[in-house]
């Protein structure tokens, strides 16, 4: 069977756009150990490498994730992530790995990893998750210790601890050294400078008195 060139050209385009949208790109040798005291002042897509040779088994372990996060703000919820700060190993390996800590009743609100797609699974406690799709479409699912789920790349997804009396935990990997992380309420209400006040009041159908009351309370 022949192709049609105009398929052809097709798939090809398609090819290339999937390798454009990959979060990370793939790694050139077997690990590239970050440079963390390199103080040159280059501007690069990850960070420098130290020469492999000088490479130790200290470089790739880290106890970040072992201490509790303090959950004492607004939303009872505090992530503790690696980076090649504190795990020199992790860079050009595509991979975050996070703890989260939440309160009782406590909530990491509605937000977005741009670069990332997730998946958590529950340490301690019970976890109400979900994600919000495209088309709107909400998918939510209760977790107890034990369980995973998964979050779709750049999909605004939150995490809530049902239990009003004991904390939970829970520990994410992320698909992306730097997946970033933009919670959609601050985003919103509290950027620097404002989004204009009229247009809050019609994308939300408020009026300032809301709209006020919601900048106050988010410290926008």
């Amino acid at each position: 069977m022949r192709i049609k060139p105009f398929v052809f050209k097709a798939i090809v385009c398609l090819s290339f756009i999937v390798e454009l949208v990959k979060s990370d790109p793939d790694p050139l040798q077997d690990y590239c150990v970050a440079d963390t005291k390199n103080t040159k002042n280059l501007f690069l897509n990850g960070v420098e490498c130290i020469n492999p040779d000088l490479a130790v088994a200290s470089n790739f372990a880290t106890s970040t994730l072992a201490k509790p996060g303090n959950t004492k703000n607004t939303f009872g919820f505090n992530v503790t992530a690696t980076n090649v700060a504190v795990l020199p190993g992790v860079n050009t390996q595509g991979l975050t790995l996070a703890r989260v800590d939440l309160a009782p009743g406590g909530l990491v609100p509605p937000h977005t990893h741009p670069r990332a797609s997730e998946v958590t699974i529950v340490l301690k406690g019970a976890l109400l998750v979900g994600f919000v799709d495209t088309s709107n479409r909400l998918f939510t699912q209760q977790l107890r210790a034990g369980d995973s789920f998964v979050f779709p790349k750049a999909l605004i997804h939150f995490l809530f601890n049902m239990d009003t009396m004991k904390p939970a935990l829970a520990l994410s990997g992320l698909s992306s050294q730097n997946p970033g992380a933009q919670l959609t309420s601050l985003a919103t209400f509290a950027s620097k400078p404002p989004v204009p006040d009229e247009v809050l009041k019609k994308a939300f159908q408020i009026n300032g008195v809301d709209l006020a009351k919601i900048r106050k309370n988010l410290g926008g």
